[in-house]
């Protein structure tokens, strides 16, 4: 019984009943407050609260759902995963509590052969709040249930809101007795492993007030209209109906686990230690798959650090657990996107793995969720693109952050301390790429705690910064957005007329300042401005929004920003150039037209750069990111290593080509299904309603959804001048051009300086580059002849040195100054400690006239406990340090360094800088 035909059955059989099946949303979501969609509910969010009209009375869905928030805690018990799937049916003001628990109760005990799950109705049990009087009674006559298995439970358990003002209700959950084998007898109450919840009713019946916590909150009033949000884990359905212990034994994830364990020579079970990692990797690989197929795309921050987190730790845990190659006959290779990717690596790590993981298990977890979402199937070449280059970054990582922590731990130990400071393990984490958890265990490995306090404290404060900044912009500057939830309700959705009109007559609907609404703005003040209808572009889709101006009869103001805070409203940043603006007031709202007519320009550049990309690499380079404003122009897009010069000019000929053919630009609203069907590229961080906004250039060679502003012909952007192509993250490439007459002045400045170098070169344009080339090889060979002859007078000067050498107790003691950076100085300490005598034990410090000093001990020496790290710390006060045979510091007044030098072999026969009994 595949997890794949127990999703389908829930939606025939909701849709045999009157639901609209609705596809799910993609993952990443455009909710602020989300980074992804984490429960079944979330796409309906608008219709429940009112943000938004209902499309549907009835829908049915089952969604793709990631949470991160417990993500250290994948693997450590059989409940957690980090993606999952929720099968929901939604009421939308039609029925109510008596039909849920129907539904529920039909689909949940009707047997398989007659289109229900089979469960046994005598092993259900279910939960009730214990205010539902209703809910118990309906129990009791649809499904006969006992009162002994309807169990009371409070708010905490059985009480839903979204934490927020709005919608809430009482719930019923429904639990299924697995056996005594599995836990104490006595219902959920007492033991939910053994009574797993696999379906909750949300009854939305109240409005609630503001307060904090779940029961913290007065209750306003009844609804004028109740809705129905219902939830049944499919994973959790799967693991009762196909018979296994938890999530991980599934059809869709156990292949991913028993290859795992396969690669690493494990067996599952055989060793608590190992289990946790096998579930990490099976659990991490599958998610990776499911965010990569969405658009998710590994980076530093945001979606992207969350999926680079858990890549790099299914990684590693496969290294951990101990697979160093292949096996005989198998075959290949045998930091609220990349968390997710490198925990999977990370988690192949420590299993043991220490080829690459990836090429092994993707496919196989592609494989176990193809049935369900074909996409997987037909958009694998980019996912595995993307995730193997992850995996290869992460490798180059772990060697680099290696390398840095182990000198870190040094330092602290040389220090006579035990812990590293949080500053320390942040700077590997931020500046690196290492995971903090790797870090605490290599850190542990080598006898040193962590300062996991002030790591934490420091990833706070970064975390606040951004989402204060992420606050900032999305609510046009206003304090919160709760102010402008008041005006929406008040006055309903902004009158959006960007499409149709560069002008209009709007009337103010309300003013907010950093601390909230303000009756008037004046001179030199810094607004939130809300019309009742407005032409200016709100950021979205890539696209920077307007700039214009609002005049009215004592007003003059400069539109700065516009976004979109919440579904519907439209929020203007507003500097007042002159006069005062107040509530009421009526004003002239003009986009700046140069503005836009640059910013359709950019747009439709964007489409046909995107289209052109794709023509000349392949569908693979799908656009995973884009930013597009006035002259100017940028595309992410998945492709492993940078694009030679012969592509990126074949690139930006067929874009430019396709101006030339002056193709048509048009736009078509249709559903989303017949969308696709047209081949339209839908951006996978957008929600799309029932209607969809369709962009086509040329027709099927661009064709996308899109709710920008765009030329009307191909010719209009007038040029796409590609100006850089960059790395943005492993697997990921970055295209930025200048498009319009920002294009043909960066063209004209680029013919202008070859004609200056042409000039200084006295050659001819076509001549530059082997004219250039041979410069360049003669500079080279300068170089070569310089370095040849500076080592030549490093040796000379290093055989004098070393036969001045003096005598420091049994001790032979050289020092020196030269006139050049701490390199040289190097050099020359290392060539007069290779031609000291080989048996006699040798300190050399040469020291630079900007104030440095490098000091080398000879094996005879270190043998002798000498230590060039504690001995330049001696020297100059503290300051320096580096390892045992060499090290070096700075700061040193150059008045002072006679001195220090001269003191050396003070400090050699006084014993400092010596290591203990040396």
């Amino acid at each position: 019984m595949r997890t794949a035909d127990i999703r389908q059955r829930f939606l025939d059989y909701f849709a045999a009943r009157g639901h609209t099946v609705v596809p799910s949303a993609p993952l990443p979501t455009p909710d602020p407050t989300l980074l992804f969609v984490n429960a079944g509910m979330v796409p309906f969010k608008p219709y429940f609260t009112g943000e938004a009209a209902p499309l549907w009375q009835r829908a049915t869905s089952v969604q793709k759902c990631v949470r991160t928030l417990d993500i250290e805690e994948v693997g450590k018990t059989t409940r957690h995963g980090s993606f999952f799937q929720m099968n929901g049916n939604f009421s939308f003001g039609d029925y109510f509590k008596e039909e849920a628990v129907a539904f529920a109760w039909d689909l949940s005990t009707k047997p398989w052969t007659e289109g229900g799950y089979g469960l046994d109705p005598e092993r259900i049990w279910v939960t009730v709040h214990h205010s539902d009087t209703d809910a118990r009674g309906i129990w009791r006559e649809v499904a006969g249930l006992p009162d002994e298995r309807i169990v009371a439970r409070g708010d905490e358990d059985n009480f839903w809101s979204m934490g927020v003002p709005g919608p809430c209700g009482p719930c019923s959950e429904l639990y299924y007795d697995r056996g005594p084998a599995l836990g104490r007898e006595g219902g959920p109450a007492v033991d939910e492993d053994r009574y797993m919840e696999f379906w909750n009713l949300v009854f939305m019946q109240y409005e609630r007030g503001e307060g904090p916590g779940k029961s913290g909150y007065p209750i306003l009033g009844d609804l004028p209209r109740r809705n129905i949000d219902t939830g049944m884990g499919l994973e959790r359905m799967a693991t009762l109906l196909q018979g296994v212990d938890n999530l991980y034994e599934i059809d869709e994830t156990r292949p991913v686990l028993d290859r795992a364990a396969d690669l690493a020579g494990v067996r599952y079970g055989a060793d608590a230690e190992s289990d946790v990692r096998l579930r990490v990797v099976a659990d991490h690989v599958r998610t990776a798959l499911m965010l990569l197929a969405d658009g998710t795309a590994p980076g530093n921050e945001g979606r992207g650090y969350v999926l680079r987190r858990i890549l790099r730790r299914s990684v590693r845990s496969m290294r951990q657990l101990g697979f160093q190659d292949p096996a005989p006959g198998n075959e290949g290779r045998g930091y609220v996107l990349r968390r997710i990717l490198r925990r999977s690596v990370r988690s192949m790590r420590q299993l043991g793995f220490q080829d690459p993981a990836l090429p092994e298990l993707l496919p196989v977890a592609r494989d176990c969720m193809a049935p369900s979402y074909p996409e997987v199937v037909e958009s694998f070449a980019r996912i595995s693109d993307q995730a193997y280059g992850e995996e290869d970054a992460f490798r180059a990582t772990l060697k680099q952050g290696t390398t840095v922590l182990d000198t870190a731990v040094a330092g602290v130990k040389a220090d006579g301390g035990r812990s590293l400071p949080g500053a320390q393990a942040f700077l590997l984490h931020d500046t690196y790429g290492f995971p903090i958890d790797l870090t605490l265990e290599m850190a542990a490995e080598q006898g040193v705690e962590v300062d996991r306090e002030g790591f934490t404290a420091l990833m706070n404060e970064q975390r606040e910064r951004a989402r204060a900044d992420a606050r900032a912009r999305k609510s046009g500057g206003a304090a919160d957005t709760a102010a402008l939830r008041t005006v929406l309700d008040a006055h309903g959705p902004t009158d959006w007329r960007a499409w149709d009109t560069l002008t209009t007559e709007s009337r103010v609907l309300a003013l907010l300042g950093a601390e909230g609404p303000v009756p008037v703005a004046r001179t030199g003040d810094l607004v939130t401005v809300v019309l009742d209808r407005t032409p200016f572009y709100a950021e979205s889709g890539g696209q920077d929004s307007d700039a214009g101006l609002l005049s009215g009869a004592s007003v003059e103001a400069e539109v700065v920003d516009v976004q979109r805070p919440l579904p519907g409203l439209v929020v203007h940043r507003v500097r007042i150039t002159a006069g005062e603006l107040a509530v009421d007031d009526t004003v002239h709202a003009a986009v700046d037209p140069e503005w836009r007519l640059g910013a359709r320009q950019a747009h439709s550049g964007t489409h046909v750069l995107h289209a052109a990309l794709r023509e000349v690499l392949g569908p693979t380079a799908l656009q995973s990111g884009s930013y597009n404003r006035p002259g100017y122009l940028r595309l992410d897009f998945p492709w492993r290593g940078a694009l030679s010069p012969a592509v990126r000019s074949e690139v930006e000929e067929a874009a430019n080509r396709a101006l030339r053919r002056d193709l048509p630009v048009g736009v078509r609203w249709t559903t989303l299904p017949e969308a696709k069907e047209l081949g339209a590229l839908a951006l996978f961080d957008e929600t799309y309603g029932e209607k969809v906004r369709v962009v086509e250039i040329g027709g099927p060679w661009s064709r996308e959804l899109c709710g920008g502003t765009h030329v009307d012909h191909a010719s209009q952007i007038g040029t796409v001048a590609l100006t850089a192509e960059s790395s943005v993250g492993a697997g990921m490439r970055r295209l930025e051009a200048a498009v319009g007459i920002e294009g043909f002045g960066y063209l004209a400045r680029e013919r202008d300086l070859v004609g200056r170098i042409a000039e200084q070169l006295n050659a001819p344009r076509t001549e530059l580059p082997e004219k250039i080339a041979g410069l360049l090889d003669r500079l080279k060979a300068a170089d070569r002849e310089n370095a040849r002859l500076k080592a030549k007078a490093t040796a000379g000067r290093a055989a004098e040195l070393a036969g001045q050498a003096v005598e420091a107790g049994d001790t032979l003691v050289v020092t020196a100054t030269v006139d050049g950076a701490a390199d040289e100085a190097r050099a020359l300490a290392l060539a007069v400690r290779d031609r000291l005598p080989p048996a006699r034990p040798g300190v050399v410090a040469v020291a630079t006239s900007s104030g440095g000093l490098v000091l080398t001990v000879n094996a005879p020496a270190r043998e002798a406990g000498r230590n060039a790290s504690e001995t330049v710390k001696r020297l100059l006060g503290g300051r320096g340090g580096g390892s045992p045979e060499i090290a070096q510091g700075g700061g040193v007044p150059a008045g002072d360094l006679a001195a220090i030098l001269a003191d050396l072999p003070r400090v050699v026969t006084g014993g400092h800088g010596q290591s203990e009994g040396g």
